[in-house]
């Protein structure tokens, strides 16, 4: 019977081998199944994870001090928000104001540097309110001039609550100042669903006959005995410049370059000062002097700038009001200290002498259109065209230059006053400024 019990050994000894072979292969299946399983699950959590850039999640937490995570996570942020937009002019383009119907033709902050009017040729004057220069879109008063005015500069006069508007008339130049409505009670302004429209309080046509006004501006006066009210100087492309009493629009007095045409003029930001450039390299200087009881007395020539051997096609006062700076088509920028004692004939002094660090693509120098100075008196913009240079008010070194910062010529540039709110910070030297085209700030 042993020789019999031998074959069922042996395939016992056969079949062991294959269910353990069978049991080894079957895990390893298993393992490859779930293997590829827990990797789509896997891949599916990172997804997740990492939302696309405009999904609204909190980023995760860098591993670096406190003190430099709030602004990693701010710029992250301001990176994010602006990088969708469809045209950046230049890595310092903050935001643009769009949705004006044609050329903007102006620009001026409020004293506050909360509201920026805009005057445009499709004869609406906008009023922003800018809470946050990161937003995406700002509140704004709208305000229709009257049939056949085409805007051209625009000033606050009174705070944020009046504005004097230039505008161009078949019959010659127009300024009309608005104002806010008569003051509601608690009541009353509960009853109204919207705030009443600025009402026109004063106005004078053909302010300088049919000639245009090329300028606009405006200041408080604060110097000597004056009462701080806001004047203006209006200055027309022919030879005659007016001062104006902002509120109730009477004239203070008139001043005449005779130099052919004017190319601008403006007021010291004291109030104590009027120059302007015209058709000659020499700028004129008028004080504004007032009475005792803070009147505007009367206005006198006091001093001209020497020294330039072409045209001066822009100027702008330091913030002290003791110094000018000037732009000529001889290719040179001029600092003036005109803090001098002229009454004893002493003339104003040249401090500084800097070429225009703007060529054309054959080398030629190009001239600035337009300057202006920040508050902190340690930048000075310019621009030709649609180029903006930022350059040191030290050295004349330039610190940045946008070539095409607009699709159209600039028409208008303006400092922010005072520091504007972006997102979670208050930023300073924001720089404004307008064209043919649209509307944007630095």
């Amino acid at each position: 019977m042993e020789p019999e019990s031998q074959p069922s050994t042996f395939l016992g000894l056969s079949v062991l081998p294959i269910s353990i072979l069978s049991i080894v292969l079957g895990g390893l299946l298993v393992l490859l199944f779930f293997g590829d399983y827990f990797k789509r699950k896997r891949s599916e959590v990172q997804t997740i994870a990492k939302p696309e850039p405009n999904a609204a999640q909190k980023p995760s937490k860098p591993t670096q001090p406190i003190s430099k995570k709030l602004h990693s996570k701010s710029h992250s942020h301001a990176t994010e928000k602006f990088q969708d937009q469809s045209k950046r002019h230049h890595p310092l383009d903050v935001n643009t104001l769009k949705g004006h119907g044609d050329s903007v033709t102006g620009l001026c902050f409020s004293s506050d540097g909360r509201n920026l009017a805009t005057v445009c040729a499709d004869g609406v004057v906008r009023v922003f309110k800018l809470d946050d220069a990161s937003s995406k879109s700002f509140k704004f008063l709208r305000i229709n001039l009257p049939v056949g005015s085409h805007p051209t500069a625009v000033v606050f006069s009174n705070g944020a609550s009046s504005l004097v508007v230039a505008a161009q008339t078949l019959s010659g130049s127009s300024l009309y100042m608005y104002e806010e409505g008569n003051v509601k009670t608690a009541s009353e302004t509960k009853q109204q669903s919207k705030l009443p429209l600025p009402e026109i309080k004063w106005e004078h046509h053909k302010v300088h006959d049919k000639r245009a006004i090329l300028t606009l501006v405006g200041t408080s006066a604060t110097y000597g005995t004056a009462d701080g009210s806001t004047i203006i100087a209006s200055c027309s492309e022919g030879t005659d410049i007016i001062l104006w009493h902002a509120m109730s629009g009477k004239i203070f007095g008139n001043v005449d370059t005779n130099q052919l045409k004017n190319n601008m003029a403006t007021i010291s930001p004291n109030g104590r000062f009027i120059a302007a450039a015209a058709f000659t390299a020499d700028v004129k200087v008028w004080e504004i002097v007032y009475s005792k009881d803070g009147s505007v007395k009367e206005v006198l020539k006091v001093m001209q700038l020497k020294g330039h051997k072409s045209a001066v096609t822009w100027l702008c006062f330091s913030s002290n009001s003791e110094q000018i700076i000037t732009a000529s088509k001889d290719g040179s920028i001029r600092v003036w200290n005109i803090n001098v004692r002229y009454h004893l004939d002493e003339d104003p002094k040249t401090l500084k002498v800097f070429p225009i660090p703007l060529h054309d693509s054959k080398g030629s120098t190009l001239h600035y259109d337009r300057m202006s100075i920040s508050p902190d008196g340690k930048i000075l913009a310019a621009t030709h065209g649609s180029t903006v240079q930022w350059l040191c008010a030290e050295t004349g070194k330039v610190l940045d230059t946008a070539d095409s910062a607009h699709d159209g010529d600039i028409t208008g540039i303006a400092w922010a006053p005072k520091s504007i709110i972006m997102g979670r910070f208050q930023l300073n030297g924001i720089l404004v400024f307008c064209s043919k085209s649209t509307f944007s700030s630095l």
